[in-house]
Parts: C-alpha cells; structure tokens; sequence
C-alpha cells in the first residue's frame, strides 16, 4: 500500500513537469518579455504627419479680461409696480418692512445689501437672523429679520444701538432712511432671484401667528405688542370687508357684523365693483372681536351676541385670512 501512495506522487510530479515545465509541453511564457528588443522607428512617408503631443484642453488666446467690473445685485423677487409685495410700514416710532417672501429667502438678499453699503459688517448670524452694522465709534445698527404674522412673510426691523449699554438710540431719521434704502433695494433688483439660505431654513418656522382651538372656539394667538396686535386686527376687519359698527380699544373690543354675501350672477359682476362703503348687515346679527393680553402674547377671539359659533368662526377665519 505504501509503495502504491509513493508511486503515485511520482508520477503527479513527474506528469506536472512534463507539462508545464520549462522543457514540457507547455513552457510559461511570463517571463518571455525580457528578451524583447526595442524596434527601429517606423518611416512614415513624406506626406504623413504624425503629431507626437495632442492638446486636449486647448487655451482660446482670444478673450477679453473685465476689469473692476460690478458685482450685480441679487434678481428681482418683488414687483415695483405698487402692490404690498415689499412696504415699509410704521406704527407710531415703530419702523420695519414688510416682503411677501420667506425669511430664508429675504436674508441673503438683506444681508447683501450692508456687504454692498459703506457700512462695515459687524456679525452677522443667520440662525437668529441679526446683523450688526458699525454705525460710529459709540453705536451701531442691528438688523433683524423675524416671519411675518401672514404665511411665507417677513418683516425686517433696524434698530441703533449704543455699543457700550446696548440700548436703544432714538434715531427715527436714519432708521427710515435706510431702511427706505433697503426697500429700494428689493424692488429695484433686475429679473428673478430664486436663492434662499439654507443656514436661515429655522427663520421660516417663527412665526408669529398660530391657530389653536378652545372650548370649540378658534383662537389666534399674535407674537405681538397689544399696540401692533390692534392695528393688525383693525387693518384685518377693513380688509375681510366685515362692517365696525363700534369699538373700544381701552378694552380691545370691535363689535362688528357680517357684510351681506354677494351672490353669484350678473348682478354680482356690478356689486363688486361698488363702492365699499356700501356694506350692509348680515342677518342683524351682532359680534364681538375681542383682543386680551398674556404673557407678552395678544390673542383674538370673535363672539356671537346669539351664540352662534358658526358666524363666529366665520368671522375670526376671515379675519385670519386677512392678518398681514
């Protein structure tokens, strides 16, 4: 048996060498390129031109350099043509602009117009939507971009500062002039400007009006001054065409009613074309649009004097609607 095992191994090594062997059957042919020998050049004949480098990333020599040339202005996102795309507003010494837009969208092109000023760039921080301007060697304007109380809105606000105590510098003059000069900045920009600023993405999430129910009933609850949230609710009646019969702004009270509804026709073409000031009362019902104060927020409700919950609703959703 071993003799058999032996013989067997002899033969398998025996056959492999046979084979692949240097003197086998089938010699390996790895090594066979170092006997290679390097052949003469090829004669081309005269009329062939054979290139030795190929350019693949040829320079055009011809081209014109601009020098000092302008950076342009961020594309135009408002219209200039007088509708409330972009505003400045005022309520007593209070200043700010109003752009229909997202604040994510509003930022870069804000914060483009200080980098573009004369005026040097402090800090800027696009998470809380603040830049610092060096004003003089004692103050300093801060500008401030927060969402506005209507859907995808922003408003801006520009404040003085002193720069040791960080109050507030009276100054209405400058701030309107420059921010007059920022309104001009947005409505003057040439054609479409699609970019917004990632960075600035947590802006649009501050709003400054939400809706929340309670006991049935829609409430809106304003991030705004008492002052402010009159204003807007008073702007927000006018414009959702309910009729203020009587109000008390001591006590934040509108009592109000209901436009009569236009119905649809031909006559209808003609009503909406009246004059506004021809409202009349809806059903003679009367209602009550009150606004209260609390922990620094102002909130509106609306009150049927018949306890109807449903022209009530209707009421504070038109108002809603309207807030701006």
């Amino acid at each position: 048996m071993k003799n058999l095992i032996l013989l067997t191994i002899i033969i398998s090594t025996t056959s492999c060498s046979y084979f692949s062997g240097p003197e086998g059957m089938f010699p390996s042919t790895k090594e066979n390129f170092l006997e290679e020998k390097v052949a003469k050049d090829i004669n081309l004949p005269p009329e062939l031109n054979l290139k030795s480098k190929e350019n693949h990333y040829p320079v055009v020599k011809n081209f014109e350099v601009l020098e000092n040339s302008a950076i342009p202005k961020p594309r135009q996102i408002f219209s200039s043509s007088g509708n409330s795309s972009v505003q400045l507003r005022r309520l007593g010494e209070l200043m700010w602009i109003y752009v229909e837009t997202l604040p994510s969208t509003s930022w870069p092109i804000s914060k483009s117009y200080w980098e573009t000023s004369d005026y040097e760039i402090i800090t800027t921080n696009p998470v809380t939507g603040e830049v610092d301007i060096n004003l003089d060697s004692s103050s300093k304007l801060k500008m401030t971009i927060e969402h506005g109380i209507k859907e995808a809105s922003t408003e801006i606000f520009l404040l003085q500062l002193d720069k040791e105590t960080n109050n507030i510098v009276s100054n209405p003059e400058l701030i309107q002039s420059e921010l007059s000069s920022l309104v001009n900045y947005f409505a003057e920009t040439v054609g479409q400007f699609s970019g917004t600023s990632l960075a600035a993405q947590n802006l649009n999430d501050l709003k400054k009006a939400k809706i929340f129910v309670e006991n049935g009933r829609t409430v809106i609850e304003l991030g705004l001054s008492y002052e402010r949230a009159w204003s807007s609710v008073s702007k927000a009646i006018e414009a959702a065409n309910i009729v203020t019969n009587d109000k008390n702004r001591s006590e934040g009270i509108f009592y109000v009613s209901q436009a009569l509804e236009e119905k649809d026709g031909f006559f209808s073409f003609f009503s909406r074309r009246s004059n506004n000031n021809d409202k009349t009362n809806f059903k003679d019902s009367d209602f009550q649009v009150k606004i209260t104060k609390k922990n620094n927020k102002t909130y509106v409700r609306a009150y049927s004097k018949d306890g109807k919950i449903e022209d009530a609703e209707s009421i504070i959703s038109k108002i809603n609607e309207s807030l701006s």
